[in-house]
C-alpha cells in the first residue's frame, strides 16, 4: 500500500466516523424521544435531519473561554489528547476482510492502550480547570476507567484464548467454527462483563458518574466552551463506536452475517454496531444513575470475579477439549 492509498483511506474513515458522530447524537434524540412519547429534532431540515449539522456550526463559531486561572497549555491539549486516542484506535478495526488500517498483532492490546490515554485528557481536563466540580469529575472518571477497564480487559481474555490470538480480524475469523459463528454464546459470561463495563468505559447511563449533572454540573468539561467542549463531546461518541466495535468483532462474528449468508460483509457490521448504540441509547432512557459506591462495588465485587470465573472455565474446557 501507497503513502498517497493510506492517507486516501485514513481521510474516508475520519470523514466516515464524524458523519457517524454527527447522526449519532441525531439517532439518540430521535429514539429517545419517540420513547419519551415525542418528536425530538424536527425544525432543522425534513424531521430535523439537518440539526446535527446546525450544532456543529453553533459550536465551531460559539466564543472560546479559558478560565484566567486554569493551566491554559494543559486546558487546550486535554480535549485533543481525548480526540485523537480514539480516533487512533480505530485504525485496528477490522470492517469486512481486508478492510482496515493496521492489522496489527496485538489489535486489542492497541486499543486498551488508546482507551487509557484517552482518560489521561479527562483528567487532565478537570485539573487544568481549576474548578472543584471539573477536578472531582477528572478523579471520578480516572477510578471508573481504571476499575472497569479491568473488568473489560479480563472478560475479553476468554475470547483472546478461543482465537489464540490478539489479531482483531484473526478473532472474527476463528469465530467461524463456533456456534451461530460468533463467541456469544460459549462466552456469554464474558460478554454480560464485557457489556456493563463497556457502559461504564464510555461513561453513559447509569454511570455516567464523571458528568453527572446534579452534583458536578457537567464534570471534567464544566470550563469548557465551544469546539473544545465539542471534541470532548466527539470523544464520547467515538469511544461508544469502538465499544460497539469490540463486541461486536470479539462477540458477535464481526462482519459474518448469520447461517453464512452471502451478501455485503460491512452491512453485517454496521448492523451489529448499531444494535450496540442502539442498546447504549435504550439503557439511558431507562436506568436512573447510580451511587458511587455502588458503581465501585459492582465492578470489583461482581464483574471482576465473574471474569476471572470465565477464564478459568475458558481454559480448563480448551484444555480438556485439546
Amino acid at each position: 500500500m501507497t503513502v498517497l492509498t493510506m492517507l486516501l483511506h485514513i481521510v474516508v474513515l475520519v470523514v466516515v466516523v464524524l458523519l457517524h458522530v454527527a447522526y449519532a447524537t441525531y439517532f439518540e434524540r430521535k429514539i429517545i424521544g419517540r420513547m419519551q412519547v415525542r418528536m425530538g429534532p424536527m425544525r432543522v431540515g425534513w424531521h430535523g435531519l439537518l440539526q446535527p449539522i446546525a450544532d456543529g456550526v453553533k459550536s465551531f463559531f460559539k466564543e472560546d473561554i479559558i478560565p484566567e486561572r486554569a493551566d491554559q497549555t494543559l486546558f487546550r491539549i486535554a480535549p485533543v489528547i481525548c480526540l485523537v486516542a480514539m480516533m487512533s484506535s480505530l485504525a485496528v478495526l477490522p470492517f469486512a476482510e481486508g478492510w482496515v488500517l493496521a492489522d496489527i498483532d496485538i489489535g486489542l492490546l492497541f486499543i486498551f492502550g488508546m482507551s487509557a490515554l484517552a482518560a489521561y485528557g479527562v483528567v487532565l481536563a478537570g485539573w487544568s480547570s481549576n474548578s472543584k466540580y471539573s477536578f472531582f469529575g477528572g478523579m471520578r472518571s480516572m477510578a471508573q476507567v481504571i476499575s472497569y477497564e479491568i473488568a473489560m480487559g479480563l472478560s475479553l481474555v476468554g475470547v483472546m484464548l478461543m482465537a489464540g490470538s490478539l489479531n482483531l480480524s484473526e478473532i472474527v475469523r476463528a469465530q467461524g467454527d463456533s456456534l451461530f459463528g460468533m463467541y456469544l454464546l460459549p462466552q456469554c459470561v464474558g460478554f454480560f462483563v464485557f457489556f456493563i463495563a463497556m457502559l461504564a468505559e464510555t461513561n453513559r447511563v447509569p454511570f455516567d458518574l464523571p458528568e453527572a449533572e446534579t452534583e458536578l454540573v457537567s464534570g471534567y468539561s464544566t470550563e469548557y466552551s465551544g469546539m473544545r467542549y465539542a471534541m470532548f463531546f466527539m470523544a464520547e461518541y467515538i469511544g461508544m463506536l469502538m465499544m460497539a466495535s469490540i463486541g461486536t468483532i470479539c462477540f458477535l462474528g464481526g462482519w459474518h452475517g448469520p447461517f453464512a449468508v452471502p451478501f455485503f460483509p460491512p452491512f453485517w457490521f454496521v448492523l451489529k454496531v448499531y444494535l450496540f448504540m442502539f442498546a447504549f441509547i435504550w439503557i439511558r432512557a431507562t436506568l436512573p444513575r447510580y451511587r458511587y459506591d455502588q458503581l465501585m462495588g459492582l465492578g470489583w465485587k461482581l464483574l471482576i470475579p465473574l471474569a476471572l470465573a470465565n477464564i478459568v472455565v475458558t481454559a480448563g474446557v480448551k484444555a480438556l477439549i485439546g
